[in-house]
């Protein structure tokens, strides 16, 4: 078991923290918050010993083994790379980095220090995303896939009234494609590999910042695309389309229902499996047992897929001019 700290203490960190307990991998020993009021608060409801509003205090502390990092955007690569330079593994929530030039300088790092960084994106850890990429095979020739992630953000209200939420703000690389799209992407990336073309059509809002989009992305012998926004609400579910049948997934993440329709119209199958309702537990047990057994195969895989998806994004968001404040 690794003794961990967490910088953020959101509702997205709750979550992490009841998935490390459900999983029995990872034990909280300290939080990080600016406030420090705000640090004894948050660790008191999970019984953590040590709090900080000092963030290299905490990243030399004897009591961390790894940091689970989910701060804004634009601050994880400040924030991964103190702590990996204190030798500390690093799970950092998505979007890893804000572009690929942070996350080879950050992959860099981790390798000097003989520590690990991996993103923690759930959906390609739970059961149900490895059960549809076994079965992909049985809707035969891969036509067309539509994944998507439209959730209307509440933040979105306060964007309207003139504010600048975190995640609707270039000054910490917020945005739909960033904040939700990673989801329906690392799916496509997770099932069919690098796309050959990119093309992102964004809905811009008044401060450049996309809330919503379409993604195509162009393969050998058909196409998927991905919407996603955080100014509206979808109620579809994705479909991945083949020649001899198509998968119908309840939602991009997490992944609960998956059904596949031959074409005949004839067969209907349920393939999805139970899963655990806070399916970040299963990103838990896959990070810890590739740190705790130092496995370079599985790790370099799930480096190349953060590698991936984040070049899909900043190719996305250049293409349309979202650039953030720390690319100025």
């Amino acid at each position: 078991m690794l003794n961990f700290g967490t910088i953020g203490t959101s509702s997205i960190t709750t979550k992490f923290i009841n998935a490390s307990r459900l999983s029995k991998k990872l034990h909280l020993t300290s939080v990080y918050s600016r406030d420090k009021a705000n640090a004894e608060e948050f660790a008191n409801r999970f019984d953590a010993e040590f709090t900080y509003d000092d963030l290299e205090e905490m990243a030399a502390s004897p009591e961390l083994d790894a940091v689970y990092i989910a701060s804004p955007n634009s601050l994880h690569y400040e924030q991964a790379k103190l702590f990996l330079q204190n030798k500390k593994h690093v799970i950092c929530e998505k979007p890893i980095f804000s572009n690929i030039q942070e996350l080879e300088e950050i992959f860099q790092i981790a390798e000097e220090n003989d520590v690990y960084i991996l993103e923690a994106i759930r959906n390609i850890h739970s059961p149900n995303f490895k059960r549809l990429k076994q079965q992909l095979s049985k809707a035969g020739k891969i036509r067309s896939a539509i994944l998507h992630s439209i959730k209307y953000s509440s933040r979105y209200d306060q964007f309207l009234e003139g504010e600048d939420p975190n995640i609707f703000s270039p000054q910490f690389s917020g945005g739909a494609i960033v904040d939700v799209g990673v989801y329906p992407i690392f799916l496509a990336a997770g099932l069919f590999g690098a796309p050959l073309q990119v093309s992102y059509h964004p809905v811009r809002l008044r401060n450049g910042i996309d809330g919503s989009g379409t993604l195509v992305l162009t393969y050998d012998d058909f196409v998927c695309t991905v919407l996603c926004s955080k100014i509206a609400q979808s109620f579809s579910p994705n479909e991945i389309h083949g020649e001899e049948g198509t998968f119908i997934l309840d939602k991009a993440a997490p992944i609960s229902t998956i059904e596949y329709i031959d074409h005949s119209l004839t067969k209907r199958e349920q393939i999805s499996i139970p899963q655990e309702e806070n399916d970040m537990v299963y990103e838990i047990e896959e990070i810890v047992r590739i740190i705790e057994t130092k496995n370079a195969k599985e790790y370099k895989e799930l480096n190349e897929l953060s590698r991936l998806v984040l070049d899909i994004t900043e190719t996305a968001r250049k293409q349309n001019n979202i650039i953030f404040s720390c690319e100025k």
